[in-house]
C-alpha cells in the first residue's frame, strides 16, 4: 500500500443538515446552539434557528424570519452571521442582500435578541455611508468594556466594493466605516485559491468565468478586547489594529492603515473566533485544516482532516470545544458553470481545546 497523506484532529459530529446551506454557528453560555442560513439560492425557510433536541427550529420564531415589507427593521431578511455574547444575548447579523444582490433599503442591521425572553430587544440599522450598494456584511464581534454600552466591530466583505470594518456604538447606534477600502481589508489580487486539486473562480453558466474576490470577513477579538483580527476572504494573510485606534476618529483613515499589524500567513481562512488566553483560531479552506494562532504569533495545525471541506464559522462552547461549520461552500453552483456540486448533509462539527470563549466583558 502506498504512504498517504497525514490526517488528524478528534472530530464529533453534532448537527448534520440535509436543507438548505448553514453558515453561522454561535454556541451560548447556556450551551444553546444556534445557527443561520442566508439566502444564497437555496429554499430557505427561516434563515435563523436553534438546535433543539437535534431539531432545528426557527428562532426567535417563525413570524421573524418572514419578510414583511412593511415592518422591515423586525424582519430577517438573510443572515449571514450569528453571535451569542455569553451575556445572555444572541446577535444578528442581516445582510438584507439575498443572492449578494444590493442591500434591500433599511434592511441591513445588527439585531440583539434576549436569550431569556427569545424577544428582539434591540435593532441597529445604518446609514447610506456605511451600508454602501456594494456591502456585504459578514461577521461581528463584541467588547462591552468601553463605551456606555459596548461596541460591534463588522467585517464588510463586499465581492465588488471596499472592503471595511465597521463600527458600531451601541449606546446610540453611531456607526461608521473604518479601513475603507485598505490593503488589509481588500482582497490579495494576487492569490489564486485551489481546493480539492482545483482552482477556485466564479464559473457563470454562459461559459464565462472571472476571479473569485471578496474582501474582510473572518474577524476575532482579543480576550482584554484591545484588538482586533481580521482577514480577507481571499487572502491567506492575517492581521491586527487596535479597537482603541478603530475607534478613535480622530485618526483619519488613510493614518489608520499604518497601525495595522500583519502577522503573517495563516492560510485562507473565512471564520475565525478567540479562546480566553488569547489564541486565534482559523480555518484554512485550501487545506482541510484548522489552524491555532498563539499570541506569540507562533501558529499551530490543530485539524486536517477531509472532511473539512470549507471550514466557515468557529464557535467556542462553554463545554470547552470548538464548534465549526463545514458547508462546501466552494462547490456551490456559482463555481461549475451552473453545476451544484455540493452532497448532502452539510455538518456541524466540534473538537475538544479544553478552553473557553474569549470574554465580551472584563
Amino acid at each position: 500500500m502506498l504512504p498517504m497523506e497525514e490526517y488528524f484532529g478528534k472530530f464529533e459530529l453534532v448537527h448534520s443538515f440535509y436543507g438548505a446551506m448553514p453558515t453561522g454557528v454561535s454556541v451560548s453560555e447556556t450551551g444553546r446552539i444556534f445557527i443561520c442560513f442566508p439566502k444564497w439560492g437555496d429554499d430557505v425557510t427561516y434563515t435563523v434557528a436553534e438546535i433543539v433536541e437535534g431539531r432545528l427550529q426557527p428562532y426567535p420564531n417563525v413570524e421573524t424570519n418572514l419578510v414583511n415589507p412593511l415592518n422591515i427593521a423586525m424582519s430577517f431578511i438573510s443572515v449571514q452571521s450569528v453571535v451569542a455574547d455569553g451575556r445572555g444575548t444572541l446577535w444578528v447579523l442581516d445582510t438584507a442582500a439575498p443572492n449578494f444582490s444590493e442591500p434591500i433599503k433599511g434592511g441591513a442591521k445588527l439585531v440583539a435578541v434576549d436569550l431569556k425572553t427569545n424577544s428582539i430587544r434591540k435593532v441597529y440599522t445604518f446609514a447610506d455611508d456605511v451600508v454602501l450598494p456594494t456591502t456585504y456584511l459578514n461577521d461581528v464581534r463584541f467588547d462591552f468594556r468601553v463605551g456606555k454600552a459596548g461596541y460591534a466591530y463588522i467585517t464588510d466583505s463586499s465581492s465588488n466594493g471596499p472592503g471595511a470594518i465597521i463600527v458600531v456604538n451601541l449606546e446610540n447606534g453611531n456607526a461608521y466605516r473604518r479601513l475603507h477600502g485598505a490593503s488589509s481589508t481588500s482582497p490579495d489580487p494576487y492569490f489564486v485559491p485551489k481546493l480539492e486539486g482545483k482552482i477556485l473562480m466564479n464559473r457563470n453558466t454562459d461559459g464565462s468565468t472571472s476571479p473569485f474576490r471578496l474582501a474582510s470577513d473572518g474577524i476575532a477579538i482579543s480576550p482584554d478586547g484591545k484588538m482586533l483580527f481580521f482577514c480577507p476572504l481571499t487572502s491567506r494573510q492575517l492581521y491586527s489594529i487596535s479597537t482603541e485606534a478603530l475607534r478613535d476618529r480622530t485618526i483619519p483613515d488613510f493614518k489608520l492603515s499604518d497601525l495595522v499589524h500583519y502577522w503573517g500567513e495563516k492560510g485562507a481562512s473565512d471564520g475565525m473566533t478567540t479562546d480566553a488566553k488569547g489564541n486565534v483560531y482559523a480555518g484554512d479552506y485550501e487545506n482541510d485544516s484548522i489552524r491555532k494562532i498563539l499570541p506569540s504569533g507562533i501558529m499551530e495545525t490543530i485539524a486536517h482532516d477531509p472532511r473539512i471541506l470549507w471550514p466557515d464559522t468557529f464557535s467556542i462552547g462553554p463545554d470547552q470545544y470548538l464548534y465549526v461549520i463545514v458547508n462546501q461552500l466552494h462547490r456551490q453552483a456559482r463555481f461549475h458553470y451552473g453545476k451544484d456540486m455540493r452532497q448532502k448533509p452539510y455538518s456541524l462539527l466540534r473538537i475538544k481545546i479544553d478552553e473557553l470563549p474569549a470574554p465580551t466583558l472584563g
